[in-house]
């Protein structure tokens, strides 16, 4: 059994996490996001494929 793949919401005042099954993957125009259905910020995620299928992992946003 695969190990499930969670995502947190990187708006510094949500910070929720979600298993990857409880969010919608979109392309908003730069690259695939989830919304988080909390607060709704976009979160980045990169994808790549794993034995044919497309995984997405959170990509980390640096502050300014």
């Amino acid at each position: 059994m695969k190990k499930p793949i969670y995502y947190t919401c990187q708006n510094q005042s949500c910070g929720t996490r979600w298993e990857s099954t409880e969010v919608v993957v979109t392309n908003e125009g730069q690259g695939p996001l989830f919304r988080c259905p909390i607060c709704g910020a976009r979160n980045a995620l990169a994808a790549r494929e794993e034995d044919g299928v497309t995984v997405y992992r959170q990509r980390r946003t640096t502050g300014s």
